[in-house]
């Protein structure tokens, strides 16, 4: 499933992102890719324990936490503190697929990747090419959303950014540990949660209301891992 969540971040908060991103030192992106993606990845990145990743970082999970379509979709139980790069001059990821087994740097953590994440921080305008393209899912194979959307995929997807020919691709990215491990099982989930808040909103006095609320809770109950 992929989802894909409109303003994730705010005016102020893309503004605060491209101030700081503005003049930092981007490092090699390569440096945090296994050894088969190594060969496809060619962009910028901030170290993990840049002070200024740190920063923004905190204020993407800060967004997220006040974000219920987030919540609803991913159902997170940990993520990987966000990540940031940066596609320029030819800039480009092969295909390829994300490790099944991120860990979190500077902790004996470790997170299961079964989500995704890349929030876009640069007007589609502004850059040319830049395309995230997701294969094997329903919905749009290339995507080039505005800034502060963000798009949700299954972490076993295949996928890759098509180069960026003019301009600066600057997004965030990261990946979650749902507590419904099955993609499967977290689109039921998800399209009936919206199916009983568009119910909630039209006929809030719907007896049945409770009804489904029951058999969401009772779903999350027999598949959620906590």
């Amino acid at each position: 499933m992929l989802i894909h969540l409109t303003q994730v971040l705010n005016k102020e908060e893309l503004a605060q992102c491209r101030s700081a991103l503005e003049n930092v030192e981007w490092a090699d992106g390569r440096g945090s890719a296994g050894y088969l993606s190594r060969a496809v990845k060619n962009n910028r990145q901030l170290p993990d324990n840049h002070p200024v990743a740190r920063e923004l970082g905190e204020l993407v999970v800060r967004a997220l936490d006040r974000n219920e379509r987030f919540t609803a979709a991913a159902l997170p139980q940990k993520l990987v503190p966000p990540l940031f790069n940066c596609y320029d001059s030819g800039g480009e990821y092969g295909r390829h697929v994300d490790g099944a087994i991120r860990p979190v740097t500077g902790t004996p953590y470790r997170v299961r990747t079964d989500l995704s994440a890349t929030l876009f921080l640069s007007e589609p305008d502004s850059y040319e090419g830049g395309e995230l393209v997701i294969e094997g899912n329903p919905g749009p194979g290339e995507v080039k959303l505005a800034a502060g959307d963000m798009i949700l995929y299954p972490g076993t997807s295949v996928h890759g950014v098509r180069p960026v020919t003019s301009g600066r691709r600057l997004a965030a990215f990261f990946w979650i540990q749902s507590m419904v491990r099955s993609d499967q099982q977290r689109t039921i989930l998800y399209e009936l949660d919206n199916a009983i808040q568009e119910i909630a909103s039209a006929s809030p006095d719907q007896p049945a209301l409770t009804n489904l609320a029951g058999v969401y809770h009772n779903l999350l109950r027999e598949w959620a891992d906590t």
